[in-house]
C-alpha cells in the first residue's frame, strides 16, 4: 500500500523549505507520526495537521532546521487546502460504510 497523499505533500513542503533532503525529510516525518502512533499509508490531512502543529516543529529542531516554524505554517496552510477526495479511504472506513448500509 503506497503512503498517503498528506505524507508525500508533508515530506514535498519539508525537502523544498528546508535543507533537508528527500531521505532526511521523510524520515523526519516518519519519527513525527511513529511518535503519534499514527501510520503514513492512511493517514488524514486532520491528523497530519496535528503532528505539524504538536511534533514536527520539536523534530526539526532537533535536526537544527532554522526555518521550521515557517515551513509548519505553509504545510499547516497546504494542508488545510486539501479536499477529502485526495485521501485514501482506510479499511476501517469502508467496512463502516459496507455495514451501515
Amino acid at each position: 500500500m503506497a503512503d498517503s497523499s498528506c505524507f508525500e505533500l508533508a515530506c514535498e513542503v519539508l525537502e523544498r523549505g528546508t535543507s533537508l533532503d528527500r531521505l532526511e525529510a521523510r524520515g523526519t516525518i516518519r519519527l513525527a507520526l511513529k511518535a503519534a502512533g499514527l501510520d503514513a499509508r492512511n493517514l488524514t490531512p486532520e491528523q497530519m495537521g496535528v503532528v505539524v502543529e504538536k511534533l514536527l516543529p520539536g523534530e526539526l529542531k532537533s535536526r537544527a532546521v532554522k526555518n521550521g516554524d515557517a515551513v509548519c505554517a505553509e504545510l499547516k496552510k497546504r494542508l488545510a487546502g486539501m479536499s477529502r477526495s485526495d485521501v485514501a479511504e482506510t479499511p476501517e472506513a469502508v467496512f463502516a460504510r459496507l455495514g451501515a448500509g
